[in-house]
């Protein structure tokens, strides 16, 4: 999420939380966007995000990597909030038979 736009610029999804997931929407989103500007990538500390192989991408794209306070989800109350959204109006409102 754009947090100046609260534009959602992609979302990738798996049945575990993987780093190759992060780092590939993390490429495709950079290679999208194709940013001009300083970009700070702000996540929480799962594993996925303070893994070698996504600060290794993160430094190699150039963008600078923020996290959230440990133990405080305000610092990410705005994707945390979305993540709420779409599971009550869109995930939960059906069946799904496979992934």
């Amino acid at each position: 999420m754009d947090l100046f736009t609260k534009k959602i610029i992609k979302i990738s999804l798996s049945k575990n939380m993987e780093t190759k997931l992060t780092i590939y929407a993390l490429t495709k989103v950079y290679t999208q966007q194709r940013p001009e500007k300083e970009v700070i990538i702000h996540s929480d500390r799962s594993s996925q995000y303070i893994s070698t192989l996504f600060r290794n991408k993160v430094k190699e794209l150039s963008l600078v990597q923020s996290f959230s306070s440990k133990g405080n989800s305000c610092d990410s109350a705005v994707i945390e909030s979305f993540n709420a959204t779409l599971k009550k109006k869109k995930v939960n409102q059906r069946k799904y038979y496979n992934f």
